[in-house]
């Protein structure tokens, strides 16, 4: 896709055009947030997050603690980050950890960002976000842009320090910084690449006399020499002479003889190095490890195997509840006794912990492994051994999966999951419950927004279980599924299709054309079609579903209104919304009985309704129906529910149809606001958000604003959809209208002309998308001085507006007004003021006689008419 023009969709949602919408909760932006003051020096930071705990061992290191703290106190602004690079186990992330420490007290916000993969990042970005106190929901695509824009802006603190911890891929990194923030943001990582964009550290090993004085921390009584020797086989390596200085000090061991054992590991770790990928300078810590491992291994077998299983899951944080779910569980019978014994287990976690081979936490109940540590266990593990050790950790994760990615109180377990089902390749397991684990993840990343995670994780299932499966396995069509949805998000509407239509083929085959499997696939393909624009053969789907399942199940069953209400989606949009009012308002009905009045899918339903009585013509029933719909969606999921963004935009669209632009314009701000910080400005309902802020621009008199957004809106549902799909002529209606108003008649005239001709190409002639049209064509040649053409236009026209529509339908009262002013253009006084009386009487009992259409045709003023792309 091309660029946006930001900055004239900017200058149209100014800051000053946020505001709260008086009827509802709604409305509140980090804008509203008041900026925090007075802070007392020696206070600890309000906002403190995700810092690891500080070494109380930490040695050295003063000089380039210095120099990181000088480099990150030049300025106000973090125009680039602070790196701190270097090869694994020279402490970058201990030295990050200590700074912060060390300044806790300059700064009003740390937080501690994991940055193995985009998900991490956004998990802990969303959660800065809930302790900013930030108006905005869970998911990260609405979490995440509110706090880089609240960190921006430097509300409500402005002195904050972001730290982005093992940050390997420095594209994935970059584009989650706040953009010219007044804070600080400080990066760890082992690529070389982030000295090209950021003010860099280089981390080496230990200086001599470092290392000499972590070993001395732990045994006092440790002479010069032995120490400079250790330090010398270790290569000052920080993480081996940290994991040297702890040995000794657990086992008294006199140095001569671990040097010794040292050796001897270290040939070991020579022997191992292809196969544990280790390199030249991370033979030390190998070496090291082995001393400990080899005991631990006489000691206690069950806590090697722990730690040997953890091996498998991601270097990061596992819960130390994971482990003691050995139900159902293969495994070394030392191994699942110990997980199955409270005693056992927290008696080889302490066995762990006591020679430091993995990082415990008892304040959040975790176990994690560093990545070195990782490496040399599982090089050390015989091929046979390690299929059953990781066969237990993917049946550890697969019994940790609470099961219900949909619900909000379980985003927290999946996301901490995450990072260790892309690790440990337990995509690739052949057992339905680690699949059924791999699917919940995957929906749960479409619930929490990361669609770009969504599409990754989707497409890894696919490709990996057809090779496996085969395409006839029910758990790979959900795969199937789920990849054509992320692609749907994408704009891939066609690769969409085809997918589903896969899935839909495959299950008719086996299962028959009204299972409730293959009818769940068809929906899949019937919103791909309205995507497509293809409205007529989505509906012809969409009937025979919801008659299958009414045979089947009944009316009343939620199966049948949940197809109940695609169907009447697919009337609206072909046009017959008398039809598609009757069926939504008996669904609605139902689901009051059986969910009640604020329940997600009732609420769905009653927009539903609301959006039917409009295109009816029935402008105050609909706007009454979306405020009441309004209210409950915030009463029910609070103000920050993603679904009210789409709520306004059609409560916006209701204000203008009943006749209150001003009010209109503030909700189309509003809604527009929310879209774009949640979706981005190219989702669907985004732009959908900004055809009608367009259209609100134009109706209080901004007509160059309407006409700059109209055609950035025009443009992206152009990308979007193609020039065939209806969406992208309505665009184009709505854009020469106010054209036209500007005094830009040809162009306006050839955008109706264009628009028509597509209009009545795919949805016909008598849709009433293609009869606002020509009555705005008509208007186009009235403009001209073609009063003859406008007439003719408007005189058929009216003819199948009041057919298709009615006769007091706003529509097609609009279209006798113009009718009449036609007639009058052309002095046939009699029919024109016939004409023109009996609209403005409609008018006025239609809208009122103060609404200011009735009053614009007291005027004389002709009607124009505007088509709010309805939501497919």
């Amino acid at each position: 896709m091309q660029s946006l023009d930001i900055a004239a969709l900017d200058a149209l949602t100014r800051p000053e055009d946020i505001v709260k919408a008086p009827h509802l909760g709604v409305g509140v932006t980090v804008r509203d947030i008041p900026e925090k003051v007075g802070r007392k020096a020696d206070e600890p930071p309000p906002v403190w997050g995700n810092v690891p705990p500080q070494n109380i061992s930490f040695t050295g290191r003063e000089e380039l603690l210095e120099q990181l703290h000088e480099r990150l106190s030049e300025g106000t602004t973090a125009v680039l980050p602070q790196a701190l690079h270097g090869m694994g186990g020279v402490g970058k992330s201990q030295i990050a950890i200590e700074y912060v420490y060390r300044h806790m007290a300059d700064y009003d916000v740390i937080w501690w960002i994991r940055s193995e993969r985009p998900g991490q990042i956004q998990q802990d970005l969303a959660e800065l976000a809930a302790e900013l106190d930030l108006p905005v929901s869970q998911e990260v695509n609405v979490a995440v842009p509110a706090v880089r824009e609240a960190l921006r802006l430097g509300r409500p603190y402005r002195n904050w320090l972001l730290v982005f911890d093992n940050a390997e891929e420095l594209q994935d990194v970059r584009d989650f910084f706040p953009t010219n923030g007044p804070g600080k943001i400080l990066v760890t990582s082992r690529n070389q690449e982030w000295t090209k964009v950021a003010s860099s550290l280089e981390v080496d090993v230990f200086a001599r006399e470092e290392s000499k004085a972590l070993l001395r921390l732990r045994g006092p009584e440790l002479a010069d020499a032995e120490a400079d020797e250790l330090a010398e086989v270790l290569g000052d390596l920080p993480l081996a002479i940290a994991q040297a200085g702890v040995w000794l000090a657990e086992t008294g061991m006199p140095v001569d003889e671990y040097l010794q054992l040292f050796r001897e590991k270290h040939e070991k770790a020579t022997e191992l190095l292809a196969d544990a990928a280790l390199v030249a300078n991370e033979l030390p810590v190998a070496a090291a490890w082995n001393v400990s491992l080899d005991r631990l291994r006489t000691s206690d077998p069950a806590a090697l195997q722990l730690l040997q299983v953890c091996a498998f899951f991601a270097p990061e944080p596992i819960s130390l509840r994971m482990l003691s779910g050995a139900r159902n569980v293969d495994g070394p019978p030392e191994l699942i006794e110990a997980l199955g014994d409270p005693v056992r287990r927290g008696r080889a976690i302490r066995a762990i912990n006591r020679y430091a081979l993995a990082r415990i936490s008892h304040k959040h109940n975790t176990i994690m492994l560093h990545r070195l540590v990782q490496r040399v266990l599982v090089g050390q593990i015989p091929p046979g051994e390690a299929e059953e050790l990781r066969r237990c950790g993917y049946q550890l994760m697969a019994n940790f999966d609470p099961r219900d990615p949909a619900l909000p109180a379980n985003w927290r377990r999946y996301a901490d999951l995450l990072p260790h089902v892309h690790y440990s390749g337990v995509v690739g397991f052949d057992d339905p419950w680690t699949r059924q684990l791999v699917l919940n993840e995957i929906d749960f990343l479409f619930q929490w927004g990361d669609h770009r995670g969504f599409l990754e994780l989707a497409e890894t299932a696919v490709k990996t279980w057809t090779e496996m499966l085969g395409e006839g396995n029910e758990q790979v069509q959900e795969a199937m599924l789920h990849l054509g949805r992320a692609m749907r998000l994408q704009g891939r509407f066609e690769e969409a299709y085809v997918h589903h239509l896969r899935v839909r083929d495959l299950r008719a085959e086996e299962h028959g054309a009204d299972d409730e499997r293959t009818i769940d696939a068809q929906r899949f393909v019937t919103a791909d079609l309205r995507y497509l624009g293809q409205f007529q053969q989505a509906l012809e789907y969409d009937r025979r579903s919801f008659e299958a399942l009414r045979r089947m199940y009944g009316e009343d069953d939620p199966t049948t209104l949940q197809q109940a209400h695609l169907y009447a989606i697919s009337l609206r949009l072909n046009g017959d919304f008398r039809a598609a009012c009757d069926l939504d308002r008996q669904t609605y009905r139902h689901l009051i009985n059986i969910f009640g009045e604020h329940h997600g899918r009732t609420l769905s339903s009653l927009a539903a309704v609301a959006v039917d009585e409009m295109e009816l013509g029935h402008f105050e029933v609909a706007r009454e129906l979306t405020r009441q719909n309004a209210q409950r969606l915030e009463s029910a999921f609070g103000s920050s529910f993603a679904g009210l963004a789409e709520s306004l935009t059609a409560l916006s669209v209701m204000e203008r149809k009943a006749g209150d632009h001003e009010r209109a314009l503030d909700l189309s701000t509003e809604a527009l606001e929310r879209y774009n910080e949640r979706y981005g400005q190219y989702h669907p309902g985004s732009i959908s958000a900004a055809l009608n802020h367009a259209v609100n621009l134009r109706q209080v008199g901004r007509l160059g604003d309407s006409i700059r957004l109209a055609r950035i809106t025009a443009q992206n549902f152009l990308r979007m959809f193609g020039p065939d799909h209806p969406n992208t002529p309505s665009a184009n209606i709505n854009l020469a209208v106010a054209l036209r108003l500007n005094g830009q008649l040809e162009e306006a005239k050839k955008l109706d002309e264009a628009a028509l001709e597509v209009l009545t190409r795919v949805l016909g002639i008598d849709h009433p998308r293609s009869i606002v049209c020509a009555i705005n064509l008509a208007s186009d040649h009235y403009a001209v001085g073609n009063f003859h053409e406008a007439m003719e236009r408007d005189r058929e026209t009216l003819e199948r507006a009041q057919r298709v529509l009615g006769e007091e339908h706003p529509t097609s009262l609009a279209c006798m007004l113009n009718l009449g002013l036609d007639l009058r253009a052309l002095e046939e006084e009699q029919e024109a003021g016939s004409l023109t009386e009996r609209a403005i009487d409609g008018m006025r009992r239609v809208h009122g006689p103060q609404h200011l259409a009735t009053a614009a045709a007291q005027e004389g003023a002709r009607a124009d008419c505007d088509i709010y792309p309805i939501p497919v």
